[in-house]
This record gives C-alpha cells, structure tokens and sequence, in this order.
C-alpha cells in the first residue's frame, strides 16, 4: 500500500512542476494586442504562430486531468490506510485523571436562607 502512495505522490509532484512550466511558456490573452503594435515575436516562436497555443492547452489539460487523478487516488488510499497504535494525536497518550469532574463543580451548593427584617420599625406580619 506504501507503494502506491508513493508512486501516486511522486506522479503528482511530476505532473505539478510540468504544468506550472506548461502553463508559464504559454502566452496571456493580451500578447496577441502587443503583437499587432510591432511586437512580431509571434513568428519567431518554437511551434509556429498558432501552432503552440492547441498543443500547449491540451498538454496543460492532460496533465490536470493526470493531477485531479493522483489527488483523488491518494485521497482514497489515504483514508484506507490503518495508523498504528501510536500514530495519533499526542493528546491522546495522556492518562484521564481520577475523577471526570468539570473545575469548580466540587463547591457544595448554597443554602438559600429566608431573609429576616433587621432594623427598626421593621413590619412584623402576623404568623412568622
């Protein structure tokens, strides 16, 4: 299963750096306006004037086609691989204390006492 992934991460890296090298030989939307105004660098290039622009473009979609691929690839075979025992969170490793009890939670709780009038000229009712 190692193998796969690495075979799959290795395809993908290759396939990344190619189109990134790909997609910056191929020239913007705004060359073609350059080139009318005197910029006749069109003629001069390795595929010809319109030649490079198909086999460029399509190259650049085989080779994402080839990265969606691997990316889904080692999604699925990522998730089908088991982590051993101690391949986990370090959170994890760390034992429960003794008692689940949330802080401030062992405080024993008030004792509601009716309040009294204090003073004089307190109103006394009758039956209390």
């Amino acid at each position: 299963m190692n193998i796969v992934l690495t075979i799959l991460q290795v395809i993908q890296i290759l396939s990344a750096i190619a189109m990134i090298g790909l997609i910056l030989m191929q020239h913007g939307k705004g060359a073609d306006a350059g080139a009318t105004f005197g910029g006749g660098a069109g003629s001069a290039s390795l595929f010809g004037a319109s030649g490079g622009a198909n086999f460029l473009s399509r190259s650049t979609a085989v080779l994402a086609t080839v990265f969606l691929s691997c990316t889904l690839g080692l999604a699925y075979f990522g998730n089908l691989r088991t982590e051993p025992k101690g391949a986990g969170s370090v959170l994890e490793s760390v034992p429960a204390p003794a008692s689940q009890q949330i802080p401030g939670t062992n405080v024993p709780p008030a004792t509601v006492t009716p309040a009294t009038p204090t003073g004089t000229g307190a109103a006394q009712i009758p039956g209390q």
